[in-house]
């Protein structure tokens, strides 16, 4: 019972994490005075490292409770499945591409004002939102199964 506790916990935190940088953070720096372009921009690369390390670090607990016996089920094992695979692309491909055009930005390049690749991490951050919520209705549901008298 408590690594069911332990995997709802980080799940949920996970989701929070998510939701006060991407989706509050992320655009209200730039509206705070006397912050520029490129300050937010740094400021961004560097809050969005961390969070990644963040998300790794609550991804690699909820495994060692998947391993450890926090039963979610087959499609609780999927949810988490396309969770890390979205984290994966966001690690490898999408942060690493972001912070190349924040470079160049930065550094007085003229970049393409819309991209693609910020709604890539925008529809992978709301996607993991509601993928973690979902997962977290699973712990939770399993939790109260093994709580209530059978």
């Amino acid at each position: 019972m408590k690594i069911h506790f332990f995997a709802l916990m980080c799940i949920f935190l996970w989701a929070g994490f998510v939701c006060a940088i991407s989706f509050m953070e992320a655009w209200l720096k730039f509206r705070a005075p006397g912050v520029t372009l490129p300050i937010g921009l740094g400021i961004g690369k560097l809050i969005f490292a961390a969070l990644n390390k963040v998300e790794w670090v609550f991804g690699i607990v909820i495994f060692i409770m998947l391993l450890k016996g926090a039963a979610i089920g087959m499609p609780g094992k999927v949810l988490y499945g396309i969770l890390i695979f979205i984290l994966s692309i966001q690690t490898f491909w999408l942060l690493p591409a972001l912070g190349i055009r924040a470079d160049a930005h930065i550094s007085g390049q003229v970049v393409m004002s819309n991209h693609y690749l910020h709604w890539f991490f925008i529809i992978g951050e709301l996607i993991k939102v509601i993928l973690l919520t979902c997962l977290g209705v699973s712990v939770f549901r399993t939790l109260t199964n093994t709580m209530s008298p059978a």
